[in-house]
């Protein structure tokens, strides 16, 4: 007779075999790891395709401003008892519309006395009365020139002489 079969314990047959892994936390590290490799991908290249961007741009040599000095103003104050007399020059976009200033000169100047002449001394006394004037300046000469022209391309209104007496 053969011997009986002596039954293992279970606790040995466990310990013999390895109990299986849950394979959720490999599959949730693996989709992490995708994703975080994916994002550092699309942000070197969003970040080297923009530093070509700005290198290109660098490259392009700037343009130099464009300058017209009007001639000088001489203007009464409201009240009568004081005057203005200013330099102003125009930052222009480009030399095409210093030529479309020049042309229409009489209409600017006419335009500019007619604003510097209604002011009174007082408000022209501080830095932000005159940053003002220079947008009210700005204003009038933007306007067209023709009843349906464009409007001018002026930049920027510099005062280069500003004294009230």
């Amino acid at each position: 007779m053969a011997a009986p079969a002596v039954p293992v314990e279970s606790s040995e047959a466990e310990e013999t075999v390895p109990a299986r892994k849950s394979k959720k936390k490999l599959f949730i590290i693996a989709g992490a790891l995708v994703v975080l490799l994916g994002g550092g991908g699309a942000g070197a290249w969003f970040f080297m395709h923009g530093a070509h961007d700005t290198k290109e741009k660098a490259a392009e040599p700037a343009k130099p401003p464009v300058y017209l000095p009007l001639e000088t103003f001489t203007v009464n104050l409201q009240g009568g008892e004081q005057y203005l007399q200013t330099d102003i020059t125009l930052q222009v976009a480009d030399p095409a519309q210093v030529e479309s200033i020049k042309v229409h000169m009489p209409r600017v100047r006419s335009r500019l006395l007619t604003l510097l002449s209604s002011k009174q001394a007082d408000e022209l006394i501080t830095p932000d009365d005159k940053k003002k004037l220079a947008q009210e300046i700005l204003a009038q000469i933007k306007l067209p020139f023709d009843p349906n022209g464009k409007p001018q391309q002026v930049d920027d209104v510099l005062f280069t002489t500003f004294v009230i007496q």
